[in-house]
């Protein structure tokens, strides 16, 4: 649905040892490396960019908008809420299961060092490998 979202820092340092742990945590690589930042996801796909604002402004993170990132499964979404609040991250949601959105969706939320909120979501029953 998407090709990309760019996220602002204002350290990408200390984005790095956040988003490094908690992207592989998704089992999700950085496909390149990026002078000045940060790039996660696939080469020829979909990818999330960690960089300073173009305009060299401080980032702003918002109220409403956050990246979600789809999880393999439940014991991932764990694992990216651990990674995030192990690496400088803040809790927004801890893991769980959301059934106001659908019976089976499974998610959790934190926020990075520069407060961007970041989810991680598994649509799919915890037994069961099909969505």
């Amino acid at each position: 649905m998407f090709s990309h979202i760019t996220l602002g820092s204002s350290d990408i340092d200390r984005s790095r040892a956040f988003y490094e742990p908690v992207m592989a945590a998704l089992g999700i690589g950085q496909p390149f490396q990026l002078d000045g930042g940060l790039a996660f996801g696939d080469l020829a796909g979909q990818k999330l960019f960690i960089g300073t604002p173009f305009n060299q402004g401080a980032p702003h993170p918002g109220n409403g908008p956050h990246a979600a990132f789809l999880a393999a499964d439940r014991a991932a979404v764990d694992a990216f809420h651990a990674a995030a609040l192990a690496n400088g991250g803040s809790d927004e949601g801890r893991p769980g299961l959301r059934p106001h959105y659908h019976a089976n969706y499974y998610g959790a939320y934190v926020r990075d060092p520069d407060g961007n909120k970041l989810q991680a979501v598994c649509h799919r029953k915890y037994d069961d490998t099909a969505a």
